[in-house]
This record gives structure tokens, C-alpha cells and sequence, in this order.
């Protein structure tokens, strides 16, 4: 009776409980968050470099980078979720994504390791308002790992199929 009991629960609302697949994860620093993202979209970890700036981008387009002579635009993710700071340090690192036809790099304050999140520790995330630009659906999930909380995000989610088609078209145009 119990288990009926929960699974009526989770099927009555299922929008809640789409948590984020079991997997590996790289986790990297925004501030005093963590976040984690699906190490399959993760081609390479560089560190920080001035990109050439793009004349008339948004704020979290920091400019672009030549990587083996593909352009790829660059976007500082501290900028785009509305950190209070972004500095420059030793540890601010670049992750160069591939997001579909698309590679693009992402500025973080740092990286941190590689973890294996199995379904049990993923949990949803409670529900909330948009926040400016930056719309809550690209959270997938929650893990508690020790005393650890790691935002689980969608990265495809969080970079609008409109600002994937801007980040595309500054890259080759």
C-alpha cells in the first residue's frame, strides 16, 4: 500500500521529478555555487584568455577564441546567471562545450572533479520564477554529495536556441 501510495505521488506530478540522468559530471565554481554538467558535452578545460571582443554582443559574450583554427565564441557563465562578481583569477578556466553543431566556451571561477551521480542522489529541483534572462528550467536537479549541494544543469537549456543562434552567428560571421 505504501509503494502504491508513492508511486501515485511521483505520477501525479511529473514535470517535478524529471531529475537529471544518471551519469558522470564535471562540476566547476560559480562564486559559492557548484554546479555540474554532463561530461559528454565537455571537449577540453583551457585556462583563461583574453578573447578578441565582438563589437555590439551581449555582457556574457566575452568575445571569441581561434582553437585550431575554429572560432569559437566564448561566454562567461558568472555573467550570464547574474553572479554578484566576476574576477579573473589563476583558476578562472575555460570549458569548451560541444552543444550540438555548435562549440562554444564557458568561463567559470574554477573546476572542480569528475562525479558519478546515480538516480537516487539526483533529486528535482523545487520550482521557481524566471529571473531575467535566466530561465529556471536549465536546472535539472539537486545531488547531495556529503556536504556538498551540486546544481545539476542543462547547458543546452540555459543558452536559448536564440542566443545559440547569436553565439553561432558571431562565430562565423
Amino acid at each position: 500500500m505504501m509503494t502504491a501510495s508513492a508511486t501515485a505521488s511521483s505520477a501525479s506530478r511529473p514535470a517535478a521529478t524529471a531529475a537529471a540522468p544518471a551519469g558522470e559530471y564535471l562540476t566547476f565554481r560559480l562564486g559559492a555555487e557548484e554546479y555540474g554538467i554532463d561530461i559528454l558535452r565537455v571537449q577540453e578545460i583551457r585556462s583563461y584568455e583574453r578573447p578578441t571582443h565582438l563589437a555590439h554582443s551581449p555582457d556574457f559574450i566575452k568575445g571569441v577564441i581561434d582553437l585550431r583554427g575554429r572560432i569559437v565564441p566564448i561566454l562567461d557563465l558568472r555573467v550570464k546567471l547574474q553572479c554578484p562578481e566576476a574576477n579573473y583569477t589563476d583558476f578562472t578556466v575555460v570549458i569548451i562545450l560541444d552543444i550540438g553543431s555548435t562549440v562554444i566556451g564557458v568561463v567559470v571561477d574554477a573546476v572542480a572533479d569528475v562525479v558519478t551521480l546515480t538516480p537516487d542522489v539526483i533529486k528535482p529541483t523545487p520550482q521557481f520564477e524566471r529571473q531575467g534572462n535566466v530561465d529556471p528550467t536549465f536546472v535539472t536537479g539537486i545531488a547531495s554529495l556529503g556536504d556538498r549541494m551540486l546544481i545539476v544543469m542543462d547547458i543546452e537549456a540555459l543558452l536559448s536556441s536564440d542566443e545559440i543562434g547569436l553565439v553561432t552567428k558571431a562565430a562565423h560571421g
